[in-house]
């Protein structure tokens, strides 16, 4: 009961108003962006990991720099777009609602 009224005191709204519903709303929208954001996390181990075994696979075979290289570049870019999706999502639940 405490955590209720503290919530409602931090969103400073009136449990019979519209202003409770809106600040719902921006409860909602910002824990929804925090957990949208965490797709960079998931998304930045995977290019470690991605960068960590590309260089254990040049100590193994140098003369495979290239394609090594290369293929770890395309991998690193399309783990990289999960954590710009996040992003954009976070900005639209942010900035839109």
């Amino acid at each position: 009961m405490n955590l209720l009224l503290e919530i409602m005191m931090f969103l400073e709204v009136n449990i019979s108003g519209t202003d409770f519903v809106n600040g719902l709303k921006g409860l909602g929208a910002g824990i929804g962006a925090g957990i949208a954001v965490l797709t960079g996390l998931g998304s930045g181990i995977g290019q470690g990991l991605s960068a960590g075994l590309a260089a254990q696979g040049v100590a193994r075979q140098p003369e495979a720099v290239g394609a090594i290289r290369s293929t770890m570049i395309v991998g690193q870019a399309v783990a990289e777009t999960a954590g710009i999706y996040g992003l954009i999502v976070a900005i639209l639940l942010m900035f839109v609602f």
